[in-house]
């Protein structure tokens, strides 16, 4: 006998012997099956009672649930278990998600709302909300009488409260980042006793974090920054404990007690504390990454730098200015642009940049097609990005060595040069190219040099850190590599890494893909369905077979 139990079914309007819409996928779907959703727009909306069933992004596709100018729920679950990956959802008039009584899963999916929160909760749950991006809601995340965990959530430009937990609600918050909201940060109401590790909450309307009603949080290792009100405000009755927050530019008093809460103020500033803070987990993370010994220490030297900066001016002594604009040097793939998003954060967390958000751009964001052009586009980029980290790649394309159309890129390093001196404070503008190259875009421009506090050279990886950077995403694939597949992997990037355009961990990840597909070709030819530790495997006949030898 069969089962229908792990079953898939297929939703993709353009393809025969698929579903083509969600709606009628789901009405077929038994209970423990996957709905996989190519990339497309799906103006649908789904209420689902009593269900049991995951709704996935087929191999990393691009799929948007379109609610606008619904009334309801995009997706609404009443009781059973709901798990979305990878999918971006956009609301309407109403909760853009809704789980009533559900156990409901989210991971590496995007949600927009107009009226009403992102994403509600009301129920035991569990709940897991893991690597979801939350805009433009009321409010960003409602939790009322859930546990469970939400990690690595960023809610941005909301017009009330970032995060609500209520009515008992006891979920575990970590590493979320909330910002630009209308109303509080975070709103911890009627006896909640989440649990806030290493959480950022900035740009808020009002406090950024209020605890009311006889509820007992425990918030540890959080920064508050930039809130119009104070930065904790714990209400009478209300307890639990703040343990190494940092608060910064906030009204006073950073945290308000009321006379009757018994919250229990442990450590502040988090400097007292020798325990992790965010600036450590960051730093731990940037340690984590394969290779690049130089560039840590570089990066570490101006953390160093800055947070000492930062104790001499608390203590009225003198300290001098600083640069935050850096110039990368070196090949592609050398983990330019993943050191560029973490030096953001970093600067973030010593308070040095507001928000500390990412923007890549290139030769093409920057230059116009006529005179005059190029300087109102580099501006508008510019100014756009303050407040972050601006990083340009392939800087070098800008100056007039570079070749055709060069007076238009002269245009716009002329126009960053005065905007980084004018803005030296409030943005860190990274350039990155070759190491050659780089030094002939220095030349364009006589300040242009002046502007930048260092050059951090990036070394092309070495054939064993190549191997660990494979064995990095095999573990994330969730796969298993036939150790005696190694030497074969050394061997090829030895030989590889002498060629000319060898791009590092950009040819890593290609090697990585073009295994997969021979495991796929491999399993694809055994005439029956493959074993769940078969489909994990990759052989060394799989690797053979991708680097073009023969075992």
């Amino acid at each position: 006998m069969t089962t229908s139990a792990g079953r898939t079914l297929l939703v993709d309007p353009a393809g025969h012997g698929a579903y083509p819409t969600l709606g009628e996928a789901v009405l077929e779907a038994p209970d423990g099956a996957c709905v996989s959703i190519a990339a497309g727009t799906y103006a649908e909306t789904l209420e689902l009672t009593e269900r049991c069933l995951t709704l996935r992004a087929a191999g990393g596709a691009e799929v948007l649930l379109d609610g606008t100018g619904a009334e309801v729920p995009v997706l609404l679950a009443r009781g059973g278990t709901l798990a979305v990956h990878g999918v971006n959802v956009r609301g309407g008039d109403a909760a853009a998600v809704r789980a009533e009584n559900a156990e409901l899963t989210m991971e590496g999916c995007s949600v927009h709302a107009g009226r009403g929160p992102g994403v509600a909760v009301r129920g035991p749950g569990p709940l897991a909300i893991r690597d979801v991006t939350i805009t433009g809601a009321e409010q960003g995340l409602i939790l009322e009488g859930t546990s469970g965990v939400v990690e690595n959530v960023t809610i941005e430009d909301v017009t009330a409260d970032g995060i609500i937990v209520g009515l008992g609600a006891d979920p575990v918050l970590r590493s979320c980042t909330i910002s630009g909201c209308g109303q509080r940060g975070l709103y911890i109401y009627q006896h909640a006793r989440p649990s806030v590790q290493n959480c950022r909450i900035s740009r808020t309307g009002q406090a950024a974090i209020v605890v009311a009603h006889r509820s007992e949080p425990v918030l540890k290792n959080t920064s508050v920054r930039d809130a119009r009100g104070v930065g904790i405000d714990v209400g009478p009755g209300c307890g639990g404990s703040i343990e190494a927050c940092d608060i910064g530019n906030t009204a006073e008093p950073a945290i308000r007690l009321d006379v009757a809460a018994t919250a229990r103020v442990v450590a502040d500033p988090i400097e007292m504390l020798g325990g992790s803070s965010p600036l450590d987990t960051l730093l731990t993370e940037l340690d984590g990454m394969v290779g690049l010994p130089g560039v840590k220490a570089e990066v570490r030297s101006l953390v160093d730098e800055i947070q000492v900066n930062g104790w001499r001016a608390r203590a009225g002594l003198a300290t001098g200015a600083l640069s935050h604009h850096l110039i990368f040097a070196g090949a592609p793939g050398t983990g330019k642009t993943t050191v560029a998003r973490s030096y953001g954060k970093l600067l973030r967390e010593l308070g040095v940049l507001p928000r500390g958000e990412f923007r890549e751009v290139s030769r093409r964001d920057l230059v116009g097609q006529y005179i005059g052009h190029t300087a109102e586009k580099t501006a508008v980029v510019f100014e756009e990005s303050l407040g972050g980290v601006l990083f340009i790649d392939e800087a070098y394309t800008l100056s007039r060595q570079s070749g055709s159309g060069g007076d238009f890129g002269q245009e716009a390093i002329d126009t960053l040069v005065k905007l980084m001196e004018d803005h030296r404070e409030e943005i860190a503008v990274i350039v990155a190219g070759y190491t050659d190259e780089m030094r002939q875009f220095l030349a364009a421009n006589p300040g242009l040099s002046s502007r930048f506090a260092k050059t951090v050279e990036f070394e092309d990886y070495t054939p064993d850190e190549l191997v660990g950077i494979i064995a990095r995403m095999v573990t994330a694939g969730d796969y298993e590599l036939d150790p005696t597949a190694a030497p074969a992997l050394t061997e090829h990037f030895r030989r590889l890494s002498a060629e000319p355009g060898f791009g590092n961990a950009r040819d890593a990840r290609k090697l990585f893909d073009s295994v997969r597909k021979a495991q796929s070709g491999r399993l694809r030819g055994l005439g029956r369905i493959p074993e769940p530790a078969e489909l994990r495997e990759l052989r060394r006949e799989d690797v053979l077979a991708a680097i073009g030898r023969r075992s």
